[in-house]
């Protein structure tokens, strides 16, 4: 049955949360499209559909990549811990997941080179698309087991792919912090201590530090020096992104203080907090863009719920329809 066949591999990539991925780079395009449009006029076209669609494969691709190249990597040890999962279960064979990982890996360069090619700063585009599928690699084999450096690298795989569209275009990023906390709440191993919590902040302070040093240094040269708020574009369409911060603080608190344990927290937390990434690109959009755009959007928000949903409701129904499997008990 069609259906079957195509739900593991749906599974292997996690393409129920890709909507989130293509918000970041829809968002970053939009921002520096906006931008063009008003500082190098006349721009061509304000948002070009063609580009708007080569963000999105690329985003596919980076996503899918990553998470399926986690599962070939994992599979030996999901044989123990998550026996249901698409390669442990045999539903997808070894050579499969390998294809799918590399088709996905090469979408991703086609459209990023499609997009290199048409935009200004498209060489630097391109070098940061190669950089975040080697980040994607290094955590997929070894940064997944430091704890500390390994959540850091969630968090600058995040921040690299959104830039990608928009590399001089100040962006924010949280998930390093969001993937410490869930962390900590489902109890992983190894776990984290004192020493990885300062490791994570002391990181992303730093790192957040250099950034925004070289984004004022390059937005405040010569003619265009206009210090460092404009820099930043730090202006009244910043306070809807910082207003869906605090509010997903207030959402986080609510989800650990009802779930039936720290684990239960853990996950629900991190789903709903890469969910909220949706709502962080409409913020900044609506404050910086229009609010037009920003409603299109949002319509990414609820497809990617309701593809999560629709997933585990999928996968519920194809368990209950396969036949039965017995063991013979021992003697």
């Amino acid at each position: 049955m069609i259906l079957e066949r195509i739900l593991p591999v749906l599974q292997l990539t996690r393409m129920a949360l890709v909507f989130t991925a293509i918000s970041n780079s829809l968002c970053a395009l939009l921002l520096v499209s906006h931008k063009r449009s008003i500082t190098e006029l006349p721009y061509e076209r304000w948002f070009d559909p063609a580009l708007g669609l080569a963000v999105a494969l690329m985003s596919i691709g980076l996503y899918g990549y990553g998470m399926s190249l986690n599962d070939i990597i994992d599979r030996r040890r999901d044989r123990q811990i998550a026996a249901d999962r698409p390669l442990p279960s045999g539903r997808i064979g070894l050579g499969t997941a390998h294809l799918i990982c590399a088709l996905l890996g090469m979408i991703a360069l086609a459209a990023g080179a499609f997009y290199a090619l048409h935009t200004p700063n498209g060489q630097l585009s391109f070098m940061l698309l190669i950089g975040t599928g080697l980040l994607i690699t290094f955590y997929d084999f070894a940064g997944k087991y430091l704890v500390a450096p390994g959540l850091l690298t969630l968090g600058l795989i995040r921040f690299f792919h959104a830039a990608i569209p928009a590399p001089l275009v100040p962006l924010l990023w949280h998930v390093a912090i969001l993937s410490a906390v869930a962390y900590r709440l489902e109890e992983k191993r190894p776990p984290l201590t004192r020493m990885h919590w300062w490791l994570v902040g002391g990181g992303l302070a730093l790192i957040n530090a250099l950034l925004v040093g070289l984004i004022w240094w390059r937005r405040g040269r010569g003619e265009d020096a206009e210090g460092l708020a404009a820099a930043l574009w730090i202006t009244p369409g910043l306070l809807a992104p910082l207003a869906a911060a605090v509010v997903f603080v207030v959402l986080a608190c609510v989800v650990y203080r009802w779930a039936p344990d720290t684990r239960s927290a853990g996950r629900t937390m991190m789903l709903y907090g890469l969910l909220w990434l949706i709502v962080y690109d409409v913020c900044f959009t609506a404050g910086y863009v229009g609010l037009i755009p920003a409603m299109l959007l949002l319509l990414l928000l609820p497809l990617a719920y309701f593809s999560v949903q629709l997933m585990r409701w999928w996968s519920r129904v194809l368990s209950l329809s396969q036949k039965p499997q017995y063991q013979r008990a021992r003697d």
